[in-house]
């Protein structure tokens, strides 16, 4: 069966960088969508990031220019290095596939910015 596992969460300050992973099984990931969601104390979750099996991505407008995502076909992973990490990243952040209407969802993995 399909499998996400997240790590990589934690505190970080302002300013700082964290690298999130996604251990995919169940499925070959050279052949799909994979992303991440997050979802802030209080709000709805949100898309953040998506690598396509053809290999565009996309990121959400609050990103843009600070996180960046990619994968290793051959581990299966899937990665969002975050820079320049600001407190309105603090947020629960889960890997999904598809990226449009996820049928899959990993556990999730916290990420709190903050001095």
């Amino acid at each position: 069966q399909v499998q996400l596992v997240e790590s990589g969460g934690g505190l970080v300050q302002p300013g700082g960088s964290l690298r999130l992973s996604c251990a995919a099984s169940g499925f070959t990931l050279d052949y799909y969508a994979i992303g991440w969601f997050r979802q802030a104390p209080g709000k709805e979750r949100e898309g953040v990031s998506c690598s396509s099996s053809i290999g565009s991505t996309y990121y959400a407008d609050s990103v843009k220019g600070r996180f960046t995502i990619s994968r290793d076909n051959a581990k299966n992973t899937v990665y969002l290095q975050m820079n320049s990490l600001k407190p309105e990243d603090t947020a629960v952040y889960y890997c999904v596939t598809p990226c449009s209407d996820p049928d899959y969802w990993g556990q999730g993995t916290q990420v709190t910015v903050s001095s």
